[in-house]
C-alpha cells in the first residue's frame, strides 16, 4: 500500500480520542467555545524569536510580543505600538512616541528603554538591523514614552524594518530580557501582545498554550494581518503538536482539535467532503522551497559543488512530492522572488529550464575537489514540507555522486543545529530544507535568505559581494524602474553564485472546524478575531 493510500484510508477510517493516543478530554461547551484548539506546522521546541528564525517561533512570538509597526495585507507598515513618529528634514533623526498605558503581561508598563533594549538585540541578527546598527550614531530613550534613533545617513525604509513579518521581526521585550546576548536563548517569555504564553503548561513535543491577556487594548482600525486591533475573542487557545498527518487529520474531523495550519494535500479531498470542515489556500503569496547548503563547509563551499546540484535539480521532482498531481498548486522558479509581485524575475534562471543534466553535474562536482566525504543533509521528519523535500534530494545528490548521510531529525533539532558553524564530523551540516512565505519574498529588505553578507547572512552564510551590491542599489533606487534593474542583476548574481537552490513556487492549505468564523489568509495564522460558536 502506498503512502497516498495509507494516509486516505486510515483518515477515512477516523477514530476518536486520537490526542496523544489518549480520550480527549470532556470539555463543558462554554469552556469548549472559550478554548481553540492548533494544530501548528511543527513542535514549538525553543521560543526565542531573535535567536531563531523558524516560522513556528515567529508565529507563536506573535501572540505574544507586539511590535512597534505591524504589516497589513497590502504589505504596508501600519502604526502598532506606536503613537507617532517624526523624522528630521535631513532623513538623519527618527524619533519615536509609544502609545500611552502599553502594559507588559507581568503588569509593568512598556516603556522606551525597553524599545531601546529590543531593538538593539534584534539589530544584532536582522539583515535590515545591521544595516541599520551599522549607520547608528546613537539610539537612546529620550523619556517613558519616547526614544530617538539617529544616524549617519538616511534610511528610508524605516518603518518597513519595524513592521516586517519576516523573521527575526523586531519585537519588543522588557529591558531585562532583552539585554540577553542575541546569540543565546532567552528564558523568559514576557511580552505585551494580545495573548499571555502559560510556561507553566508547555511541554515541548506536546503542547504550548496561550491565554488572552486581559489588559492588552486593542487600536481601534480594523485588524489586517499585523497590524490594527488585534482583538482576541477566544480566551485559551491550545497548540496540539502531532507530527502524523492521518491523525491531524482524523482528530480534525472528529472534533478534538479545531484547527490545523498546514494539512498536506493528500489529504485536503477527503476534509473538504466533510460538511463540518473547511479548507482554503492559507496564503495567495504561497511558498518557496528551499534547499539551503553550508557555504562554509566541504563539499558546498565550492561553487562547482553548489553549481552541481542547480544543474541536476529538477523543481517538478520537488513540488510534485510535495504538492501531488494539482498542477494548480505549484510552478516552476527560476529564479528567488515572488511570482506576481512587482519585482519578479528569472534573469539568469536558465540553469533551473529545461532537462536535467546529470553528467555535467557529475563533472562539476569533480572539478570541486571532492573526494567522498560524508555530506550530513539535515531532514526534519515531523515537517511535512521538509520531510518530503529531503527524499527527494537524498535520490538526487547520491545520482550526482554524493556521499550522503541522510540526518532524520526533527524541525527544532533542525533550528537548533542549523545555526552550528562546527566542521562536518564535529556536529556541523552541509544542507537542510526550508521554505520561505512568499510575503517574505517580495523585495531585499524583507527578504533573509536572499541576503549574502557572509557572517551576517542567514544560516548557510553565503558571502557574494556581488548580491549585496545590488541589495544596495535595490536601497538606493529612486523609481520602480531602477528597484526591478537591480532585482534583475541581483537575481542574475545570485543564481550563479548559488546563494542558495530554489526548489519551486507552492501553495499550500489550511483547514479548521466550520463552527470557527474569522481565520484570515496570510503568511502566518492570526487569532485575533477568531470566534468559535
Amino acid at each position: 500500500m502506498d503512502r497516498r493510500t495509507f494516509l486516505k484510508t486510515g483518515v477515512a477510517a477516523g477514530g476518536a480520542g486520537l490526542l496523544g493516543g489518549l480520550p480527549a478530554p470532556a470539555l463543558s461547551q462554554g469552556a469548549a467555545s472559550r478554548t481553540l484548539r492548533f494544530v501548528p506546522q511543527a513542535n514549538l521546541a525553543n521560543f526565542d524569536p531573535i535567536w531563531g528564525t523558524q516560522y513556528v517561533v515567529r508565529n507563536a512570538a506573535a501572540m505574544v510580543w507586539d511590535t512597534l509597526y505591524g504589516f497589513d495585507e497590502e504589505l504596508r507598515p501600519q502604526r502598532q505600538m506606536v503613537e507617532s513618529e517624526a523624522v528630521s528634514a535631513d532623513g538623519l533623526t527618527w524619533t519615536f512616541r509609544l502609545r500611552e498605558g502599553l502594559k507588559f503581561h507581568d503588569g509593568s508598563p512598556v516603556l522606551a528603554k525597553d524599545a531601546v533594549a529590543s531593538l538593539t538585540r534584534w539589530s544584532a541578527r536582522d539583515p535590515m538591523g545591521l544595516m541599520l546598527k551599522a549607520l547608528q550614531q546613537e539610539l537612546v530613550a529620550v523619556d517613558d514614552r519616547s526614544f530617538r534613533w539617529v544616524l549617519k545617513k538616511p534610511y528610508p525604509k524605516m518603518l518597513m524594518a519595524l513592521g516586517k513579518n519576516s523573521t527575526p521581526m523586531a519585537f519588543i521585550m522588557p529591558e531585562r530580557i532583552a539585554r540577553t546576548d542575541p546569540f543565546q536563548q532567552i528564558n523568559e517569555y514576557v511580552g505585551s501582545g494580545p495573548m499571555r504564553f502559560l510556561r507553566n503548561e508547555w511541554v515541548p513535543g506536546a503542547k504550548a498554550v496561550f491565554e488572552r491577556f486581559a489588559d492588552y487594548q486593542p487600536r481601534q482600525e480594523k485588524a489586517s494581518w499585523l497590524a490594527g486591533g488585534k482583538a482576541v475573542q477566544i480566551e485559551r487557545v491550545e497548540w496540539v503538536i502531532m507530527p502524523d498527518p492521518a491523525t491531524a487529520a482524523a482528530a480534525l474531523q472528529n472534533g478534538e482539535i479545531d484547527w490545523w495550519e498546514n494539512p498536506i494535500t493528500d489529504l485536503v479531498p477527503t476534509l473538504k467532503r466533510n460538511r463540518n470542515i473547511r479548507a482554503d489556500i492559507a496564503d495567495p503569496l504561497g511558498n518557496i522551497g528551499t534547499f539551503r547548503m553550508n557555504h562554509l563547509t566541504t563539499p558546498f563551499n565550492s561553487l562547482k559543488a553548489r553549481q552541481a546540484v542547480m544543474v541536476a535539480l529538477s523543481q517538478e521532482d520537488y513540488m510534485r512530492a510535495l504538492v501531488g498531481d494539482d498542477d494548480k498548486l505549484w510552478k516552476p522558479l527560476p529564479g528567488y522572488f515572488t511570482p506576481g509581485t512587482p519585482l519578479y524575475t528569472e534573469e539568469g534562471g536558465e540553469v533551473l529550464k529545461g532537462p536535467r543534466n546529470f553528467d555535467l553535474a557529475k563533472r562539476l562536482l569533480a572539478e570541486s575537489g571532492y573526494k567522498g566525504e560524508p555530506v550530513p543533509c539535515i531532514v526534519a521528519q515531523d515537517q511535512p514540507i521538509t520531510k518530503s523535500q529531503g527524499d527527494v534530494t537524498a535520490d538526487l545528490l547520491k545520482r550526482i555522486g554524493f556521499n550522503v548521510d541522510f540526518v532524520a531529525t526533527d524541525w527544532g533539532t533542525t533550528g537548533q543545529r542549523r545555526a552550528m558553524k562546527n566542521p562536518v564530523g564535529q556536529g556541523g551540516w552541509s544542507m537542510f530544507h526550508s521554505w520561505h512565505a512568499g510575503a517574505d519574498c517580495i523585495n531585499p529588505a524583507v527578504y533573509t535568505a536572499i541576503r549574502a553578507s557572509g557572517d551576517g547572512a542567514w544560516f548557510g552564510w553565503p558571502k557574494v559581494p556581488e548580491v549585496e551590491a545590488e541589495v544596495t542599489n535595490w536601497f538606493d533606487a529612486t523609481d520602480l524602474d531602477g528597484e526591478k534593474a537591480a532585482i534583475r542583476r541581483l537575481n542574475k548574481a545570485a543564481i550563479e553564485n548559488v546563494v542558495y537552490a530554489p526548489t519551486g513556487f507552492f501553495l499550500s492549505y489550511q483547514a479548521w472546524r466550520s463552527n470557527l468564523s474569522g481565520i484570515q489568509k496570510g503568511p502566518l495564522p492570526i487569532f485575533w478575531g477568531v470566534t468559535k460558536s
